[in-house]
């Protein structure tokens, strides 16, 4: 999923004061943790993993070590009211479960960089449905990020060859994309309001939501637990690692410690200051995937992606 932007309010409190330098140096650790879990799962896939329970380990997992960091402090966000539960059951298993699910099956078929490329379409969207769905008003450059958002997914795509994307891996991180608008605006209305609920509780009953959809769809007393210890066919560096290592990092670094970094960096800055740096996860997760994955674009789809990047920043800043 498009992790490093995580949902959140955009005011840092009255008496803190802000340290740019320091919040961009956390949100970019934060978001090379996060572009290093895209390889990293690729390898769990590619050693037999399916893709579902993948995504069901990770929301579990997370969510387990999230509720021990929200009962020691924060006790009183273990109360979750009736009226919320709605919206925590569509936040966790449409914003959270599909989101991860269909980016995991978008990278088992796709280089981890196009993946993300494609998801990262998801800000565009948001300004589309904030223009069209709730009639706010937006800043014209979102036709300017659209325009040259699918110009620069048909330059990734390579549309003059005949599309060469997978056609299954594009319509998941498609999928992706849309999941994690549904993330999006479901959680920036539930850390708004009178009601609001902080953006650590509000994750760690996402998790919740998503792991018991997970735990009904596909019970866990027939997890293929074999699979954990199978050899991943991938043949870069990280092919070697235990599987275990690589699990342990996706739930601890790649989720949990590099979601409460980003958490951390807005105390710093502002959410277009924040949305500017997340432009570099894709950027690292390409150059990451290259060096660990021995996966390559070419100079035109890198070219493409940058295209891609400068329309979602436009987005982002349209409304």
């Amino acid at each position: 999923m498009n992790d490093s932007q995580v949902t959140q309010p955009h005011s840092t409190g009255g008496r803190h004061a802000r340290r740019p330098a320091i919040g961009y140096f956390l949100y970019l650790i934060a978001a090379t943790l996060f572009a290093l879990n895209g390889s990293v799962s690729k390898v769990l896939l590619e050693a037999g993993i399916p893709s579902a329970r993948l995504s069901q380990l990770r929301v579990t997992a997370a969510f387990l070590i999230l509720l021990v960091v929200v009962a020691l402090t924060n006790r009183a966000a273990l109360r979750l009211r009736r009226a919320e539960m709605p919206r925590i059951v569509v936040y966790g298993i449409l914003g959270i479960a599909m989101t991860q699910w269909l980016y995991f099956v978008g990278i088992a078929r796709l280089p981890v960089g196009v993946a993300l490329l494609i998801e990262f379409t998801a800000p565009i969207m948001v300004a589309l449905w904030f223009r069209f769905g709730l009639k706010e008003p937006v800043r014209a450059g979102v036709w300017w990020a659209l325009v040259l958002a699918l110009i620069g997914l048909a330059m990734v795509a390579q549309v003059w060859q005949g599309f060469t994307l997978d056609i299954v891996g594009a319509a998941a991180c498609f999928g992706a994309a849309i999941a994690l608008v549904i993330y999006y605006i479901v959680g920036e209305r539930s850390v708004q309001g009178a009601a609001a609920r902080d953006p650590i509780s509000l994750t760690m009953w996402g998790f919740a939501a998503a792991a018991l959809f997970w735990a009904v769809v596909q019970p866990w007393w027939s997890f293929p637990w074999p699979t954990l210890a199978a050899q991943s066919t991938s043949t870069g560096m990280l092919a070697a690692a235990p599987n275990a290592l690589l699990i342990a990092y996706m739930v601890v670094l790649g989720t949990v410690v590099s979601f409460w970094l980003a958490l951390a960096s807005m105390r710093h800055l502002r959410a277009s200051q924040a949305s500017t740096i997340g432009m570099s996860e894709p950027v690292i997760a390409t150059f990451l995937a290259w060096v660990l994955l021995g996966e390559f674009l070419t100079p035109l789809q890198l070219l493409g992606g940058a295209v891609v990047l400068t329309g979602v920043l436009l987005a982002e800043r349209s409304r």
